[in-house]
């Protein structure tokens, strides 16, 4: 989970390929309608999330044998809808300094996310709370650190 530009996609794929299990990128779940929104630059609010969180919640409820999703699930409100669906459900919470996130956004060709919208991913941001089962990960560095990163955080929570 984390906000455009973290390594969502990049991190969780290299994850799911080091711990054997099926990734989802959870975009492409995302309707059409929300899409077009986003490439005008025009945040999603609430009402265009909740269905595209119920089908990233039925895609992990729904996959045995692990599953690495990559999600934005910036509000505890939408992990919590996740975890409704999947409730073993544990987070990785990408982190980065805002530069380091819209120097990578900038350096992006053909995705529908624009570098204008950071700014109100990063103050939607709800980090994960202590009450939440997850870990936080710092992703500046090379993709293959990020991803020991994550699975030594995850190590350290079983």
């Amino acid at each position: 989970m984390g906000v455009s530009g973290a390594g969502k996609s990049l991190i969780g794929a290299g994850l799911a390929s080091r711990l054997g299990y099926a990734f989802v990128d959870a975009d492409d779940l995302h309707p059409a309608e929300n899409v077009a929104k986003m490439a005008a630059g025009i945040p999603l609010d609430d009402l265009d999330r909740w269905p595209w969180l119920d089908l990233v919640g039925a895609a992990i409820a729904h996959r045995a044998g692990g599953i690495v999703v990559a999600c934005s699930a910036l509000k505890v409100a939408y992990r919590d809808r996740l975890r409704s669906a999947a409730p073993e459900t544990v987070f990785i919470e990408l982190d980065g300094s805002p530069e380091l996130l819209a120097s990578r956004i900038g350096a992006r060709r053909d995705h529908f996310m624009p570098a204008a919208l950071l700014a109100s991913q990063l103050a939607t941001l709800e980090p994960l709370g202590p009450a939440e089962r997850g870990v936080r990960v710092d992703v500046d560095g090379s993709p293959a650190d990020v991803v020991e990163r994550a699975v030594a955080a995850l190590a350290a929570l079983a």
